[in-house]
């Protein structure tokens, strides 16, 4: 009689243990995986330096031989993709720029040579 108990209880337990189960395995495999991201330590907060550098070399010479009756949109957007490179660039090696706070003109065109020549002199080659 004791052993039928048993094997009740287990029969009625069972299904219901075991839906809870499957409804806890989602959360449990994004808990370990969360722990296993913080085992890894901290994601950079930029792009490597080296990605940034060649991106930023395509670019500029993307700028430099564009092909005459190329639309002022394009040219502009060419222009202000390079200057968000360079704003990371700057971020990544400690070079203060002013390049977000200077609307478009000579101002801006000769804060970008200045910071060109200050990432190369930082060892990032931008031409």
């Amino acid at each position: 009689m004791a052993g039928n108990l048993v094997l009740l209880a287990i029969a009625v337990i069972a299904p219901s243990a075991l839906f809870w189960l499957l409804l806890r395995l989602p959360r449990t495999v994004d808990a370990a995986g969360a722990r296993l991201r913080r085992r890894r330590g901290p994601q950079p907060a930029h792009p490597p330096i080296e990605r940034l550098a060649a991106d930023l070399r395509r670019v500029h010479r993307t700028m430099k031989e564009f092909p005459p009756g190329t639309p002022a949109v394009r040219r502009r957007a060419t222009r202000e993709a390079y200057d968000a490179l360079l704003v990371q660039a700057c971020r990544a090696v400690d070079v203060p720029h002013r390049l977000d706070a200077l609307a478009e003109g000579l101002d801006r065109e000769v804060e970008r040579l200045r910071v060109e020549e200050a990432l190369s002199d930082a060892g990032v080659r931008v031409s």
